[in-house]
């Protein structure tokens, strides 16, 4: 039997890949630095690992003895990829999640400086191939390329980067989702949307995260590959995707251009469509395992049920219900 040692292993991506890989045979470790209460099927069959990857030698004892893989679900720099590159002697593959805002486009621009530079013009659909923004410690993405980099060139045994754009799965602390499921519950079902719906910014379901997990698992290799679901859905499909779920209609007001005041901003409002080339996992045997409308239940109810809780989600969704300013703008439409 196979072993798995998955860091940031109760989070959304790490739960779904470990359930993914359990199902295929293997044996589980979540590793993770807090303790956190699993979904129960898990904690009948993973063991958990108190894992501080910031304690000195607290990796290396985490995998002493050897595993098969190590699935880094929250490396964020260079300094997450030493760690890695630290204990790749106990490891036979490490799979690290990376991130699709890497990319720029020919002039340079990124997703980080959009607000700055211009949002970029990607080519459609974005290869594995297209540049990134250069390595450094000053944004998300450019510590991610760091991280990327630093694992590409030091690795002497397989690594594996994948690339998810929008992710959804249950579990999320900002789940894209609420902005359509909120307004749902509320009772609202006119949605003022910029860009008339038509944002097309690729959603990456985790189940999908996972299966792609298991599969360079059975022959690795140093690599990098976009990690994104069958369709690039619009910003309106998304929204019917998610009424369906729960038997309502929407009355979306499409708006022309960028958001007004905030007014028409979702999770997935984009100047430019962000649409990833799936062709080179699929070569690895990859398929993947959901669509959006057939994932996006359970996003949608894990929303739900963490907002019940009081759980704090990320800020950015806070501002994203400003009803009366909505109806202030519906009033000038009518």
């Amino acid at each position: 039997m196979k072993t798995a040692l998955i860091i940031g292993g109760t989070g959304q991506i790490g739960v779904a890949t470990a359930r993914n890989l359990l199902a295929a045979g293997w044996s589980v470790r979540l590793a993770q630095r807090q303790g956190a209460r699993l979904p129960d099927d898990l904690a009948r069959s993973a063991q958990i690992v108190s894992l501080d990857r910031d304690e000195p030698g607290a990796l290396a004892k985490a995998v002493v003895g050897g595993v098969d893989a190590l699935i880094d679900t929250v490396a964020y720099d260079d300094v997450h990829a030493r760690q890695l590159l630290e204990v790749e002697a106990d490891v036979g593959a490490t799979v690290v999640i990376s991130t699709g805002s890497v990319y720029c486009d020919d002039d340079g621009r990124t997703l980080d400086e959009a607000a700055q530079n211009g949002f970029p013009q990607f080519p459609v659909p974005i290869t594995e191939d297209q540049p990134t923004t250069a390595p450094g410690p000053a944004t998300y993405s450019t510590k991610k390329v760091a991280l990327e980099q630093a694992l590409l060139q030091g690795a002497r045994r397989p690594v594996t980067i994948l690339r998810p754009f929008a992710i959804h799965g249950p579990g999320s602390t900002h789940p894209r989702e609420w902005f359509f499921v909120k307004r749902i519950l509320d009772g609202r079902r006119r949605v003022p949307v910029a860009y008339r719906g038509q944002s097309r910014f690729q959603t990456s379901a985790t189940v999908n995260i996972a299966e792609l997990v298991r599969v360079v698992l059975q022959a690795p290799a140093t690599q990098v590959l976009n990690a994104a679901d069958p369709e690039a859905l619009s910003v309106a499909e998304i929204g019917g995707a998610i009424a369906a779920i729960y038997g309502v209609e929407l009355d979306l007001v499409l708006l022309d251009g960028a958001p007004k005041q905030r007014v028409g901003a979702t999770p997935w409002s984009v100047a430019g469509p962000l649409i990833a080339d799936m062709s080179r996992a699929e070569t690895l045997g990859y398929w993947p395992v959901a669509t959006y409308a057939q994932s996006v239940m359970a996003a949608c109810k894990s929303a739900e049920a963490l907002a019940d809780a009081g759980v704090p989600f990320a800020p950015y969704l806070a501002t994203m219900f400003d009803y009366a300013a909505e109806d202030e703008l519906f009033g000038k439409l009518s």
